[in-house]
């Protein structure tokens, strides 16, 4: 029961990995969908390790809002 809730690794502080199969099951079943939130949480990762300006953040964070908002209704 112990081991169910372990975590076996993590990806851009966000996304849990539960086991060493987690990963290759991630890349393997990956669709437009998914791609979209990966890049999305990679990105806030990176913001977070200060790896942008504040205009390239600014730029990054439109571009996000703008493949969201498309991706998500269906444009």
């Amino acid at each position: 029961m112990e081991n169910e809730n372990k975590v076996f690794g993590n990806l851009f502080n966000s996304i849990d990995l539960v086991n060493e199969n987690h990963l290759d099951a991630i890349l393997e079943t990956m669709d437009r969908s998914h791609s979209l939130i990966y890049l999305v949480e990679a990105v806030k990762a990176a913001h977070e390790r200060n790896a942008f300006t504040i205009g390239e953040t600014e730029v990054i964070s439109r571009a996000i809002r703008v493949l969201s908002r498309n991706d998500f209704s269906g444009e």
